[in-house]
């Protein structure tokens, strides 16, 4: 017995800095491979590209679809390029009569838009059973009966694989399965206002099936007069009128090509049981095809075989070169031969893991962030130390999205047009002190906002030319924006008729109400700090907490008073900002998005005019005028943009944040020697308090040992 316990000792000690980690989550054999690991946090529910339209579906489907075109990776402000296109799309603009106008004609002359497409060729689908065929030609799973499906429970279970080129009509396909109204694509209606056709090819294929109907209908056999093939690999798409913002759809994933035998294979009966559906495997050209679908437990994409190649880009801004950005120009993508996304509900969990190295790249919540960074003397961002040891870098950008608190215009006390409504807003826009909110709610990860639109977005300026004078003035000594004081503010309420927040007629002090769906403990310390504000200027604000439905109902009856909302850019286009204030977009009389209500004739009209314009001086000089009168009548306080962090290891490669491509993934590459290193380093396990533990299990145990090896001796003798 004393030899087995000394035999424990001996092993505890002997334990080596050499071994593997023990708390490695990954099999021994991807130590060295050229794996990205990352996670998520919500499972994707719609990986079919004419439905899905979330950030956490495109992380899958933007590296497997591929649209027409594609943002540059590097490039800032967000420039449009080729991917599956041969070059960028043409565009012809017709009259009534069907005669060809100027580029530079005004969108009042343009009665038709024709968008033409030419393809690459030679691009090929992925190996996919929808495309197996035998011997004769004939498709080998197109005709599944019952039985064939019995011993079939994943994609995985059909033996026979294939594929064929792509074409223009997969493009074409795609757009007439945007009409079909049992798909319930996000942006039909909005699609059906532009493209000629999609109207009526939704209703004629609302006659030949039901919304619970499963039955397959071949849109091959139906014609849509805005959709046609030129050729093999051209096609046009026609649309009513100017509409210069719809390039930027070509690049997203709704009008990514569909051949019309994965639709035609997962719509055979005992498929969608079986959760064999576009929903669950996609089919795409793409760089990466997802392997593994398992959304409890880890995503897996893999390499495409069948990818027809593209490089890295050769330029980009004019700091790439020297933050390393460029190192892979030229070289063939993607660089990774596979990409593992672990499913993590919590935050920390995953942060820890981001720690050990066991992910390659994390986004820092408020949980994490003052392990993460810290400020500098001069208010700059760096890592703390703990991060620069194990070599982590940091990066951060302005996000394409706006936060702001609006006022309903529709209101009798705070909504209006008139002077004293007016300053009231004004004197409230600069009571709150969003650089404040900024540094306590966001961890200082923000920009206070100057208007709608975010930086990076063509028609938003910076510096001093681009400050909101109304709540700004500019500091020159410090060459930075400097909010007005609340003496100026407190101005403003006398102007409005209320000194000291108190009505000047009947001397009641001014109540106004914040709806809000937040009122848990996690919300009070917002809403008192926001109470804060008002009190400054001796406005008591009463809070109004209520349910996401019931708040939504508030907003659509237009009884909800001062709110908070957000909106994130669906494309680099100040359009997609400025139609959050068109008055035709109102949400109580048209349930659009102008969720304030607000409604001047004149920004109206400049927007009517702005919309279909091309970049340029003249569209610029349109969209200053519209965010002077914006920023003078003060429908929203203008809130903050968010700035992005993220930490990446520094075995992770080309991490340049970009904010509006989805299919990023082909340009990482990572090194996985030095991770497996690192890991290591990082994970040796912590005995020596076990090992004290046994040292002492033993020293106790030995007088008791002795005793009985005494007693057993004493009987033998």
């Amino acid at each position: 017995m004393l030899g087995r316990l000394s035999l424990l000792f001996l092993f505890l000690f002997a334990g080596g800095c050499a071994e593997p980690p023990w708390n490695n989550p990954y099999p021994a054999e991807q130590d060295t491979a050229s794996i990205i690991y990352d996670h998520f946090a919500e499972r994707p529910k719609h990986l079919d590209p004419v439905r899905s339209y979330s950030s956490n579906e495109y992380l899958f489907i933007g590296q497997i679809y591929e649209p027409p075109l594609q943002y540059h990776f590097l490039k800032r402000p967000y420039e449009l390029i080729p991917l599956t296109a041969a070059e960028m799309p043409t565009v012809t603009f017709l009259d009534a009569a069907g005669n060809v106008l100027p580029e530079d004609t005004s969108a009042e002359k343009v009665a038709w838009s024709i968008y033409r497409i030419t393809l690459q060729p030679g691009i090929k689908f992925q190996p996919h059973p929808a495309f197996a065929r035998n011997e004769q030609g004939d498709f080998l799973y197109h005709n599944l009966t019952e039985e064939d499906l019995e011993d079939i429970r994943t994609l995985d279970d059909f033996e026979q694989t294939g594929t064929r080129e792509l074409v223009a009509d997969d493009y074409v396909y795609q757009i007439k399965r945007m009409a079909h109204p049992t798909t319930h694509s996000p942006i039909a209606s909005l699609m059906a206002e532009y493209i000629v056709g999609m109207r009526e090819l939704s209703a004629e294929l609302r006659k030949q099936s039901t919304p619970a109907d499963k039955h397959y209908i071949d849109l091959r056999n139906f014609s849509m007069q805005g959709v046609r093939v030129i050729d093999r690999y051209t096609y046009e798409i026609k649309l009513r009128g100017k509409y210069p913002q719809f390039i930027y759809w070509l690049s997203m994933s709704f009008f990514a090509p569909m051949p019309w035998e994965a639709d035609r294979f997962y719509s055979q009966p005992g498929m969608e049981e079986k959760n064999i559906t576009l929903d669950w495997y996609p089919v795409g050209t793409g760089p990466f095809m997802l392997t593994e679908n398992n959304p409890n437990l880890r995503m897996v994409l893999e390499r495409n075989p069948n990818f027809h190649g593209e490089r890295y880009p050769s330029e980009g801004e004019p700091e790439d070169e020297e933050k390393g950005f460029l190192v892979d120009a030229g070289k063939s993508l993607p660089f990774v031969e596979k990409a593992i996304y672990s499913l993590e509900k919590e935050s920390i969990p995953a942060w820890n893991k981001f720690l050990q190295g066991y992910y390659d790249t994390s986004g820092i919540t408020s949980d994490s962030f003052d392990q993460a960074v810290q400020l500098g003397a001069q208010g700059d961002v760096q890592l703390t130390e703990e991060m620069q040891r194990k070599g982590m870098k940091l990066l951060t950008a302005v996000t394409t999205s706006t936060y702001y608190m609006g006022f309903n215009m529709l209101d009798d006390v705070i909504g209006g047009y008139s002077d004293r409504a007016k300053y009231l807003r004004q004197a409230i826009s600069i009571a709150v002190d969003y650089e404040e909110y900024i540094s306590i709610f966001a961890n200082g990860r923000g920009l206070p906002a100057q208007g709608p639109i975010p930086p990076g977005i063509f028609g938003s300026k910076e510096g001093k030319a681009g400050i909101n004078p109304v709540v700004y003035e500019w500091d020159e000594a410090r060459n930075k924006p400097r909010r007005k004081s609340i003496e100026v503010a407190r101005e403003l309420m006398i102007k409005a008729g209320y000194p000291g927040g108190r009505d000047e007629k009947t001397g009641k002090q001014l109540i106004l109400y914040f709806d809000t769906t937040g009122g848990g403990p996690g919300s009070k310390a917002l809403l008192d700090w926001l109470s804060k504000q008002f009190r400054k200027l001796g406005i008591q604000l009463v809070i109004r907490s209520t349910d996401y439905n019931r708040f939504q109902e508030k907003m659509l009856k237009g009884t909800a008073q001062i709110f908070q909302w957000g909106w994130n850019a669906d494309y680099p286009d100040p359009e997609n900002f400025l139609f959050l204030l068109y008055g035709p977009n109102g949400k109580v009389e048209h349930k659009g998005e102008n969720a304030a209500n607000y409604n001047n004739p004149e920004f109206n009209a400049l927007f009517e005019k702005m919309k279909n314009m091309d970049n340029g001086l003249q569209r610029q000089a349109v969209i200053d005028k519209m965010i002077a009168i914006a920023r003078e009548d003060a429908p929203w306080l203008w809130g903050w943009h968010p700035v992005a962090f993220s930490l990446h290891h520094k075995w992770y490669s080309n991490a340049k944040p970009n904010l509006m491509a989805n299919n990023t993934l082909k340009y990482k590459r990572v090194d996985p020697v030095m991770r497996s290193a690192k890991r290591k380093a990082w994970n040796q396990p912590v005995l020596w308090p076990l090992k004290w533990v046994v040292l002492l299990f033993l020293l106790f145990m030995i007088p008791a040992v002795l005793i009985w090896w005494r007693k057993e001796r004493a009987t033998a003798l």
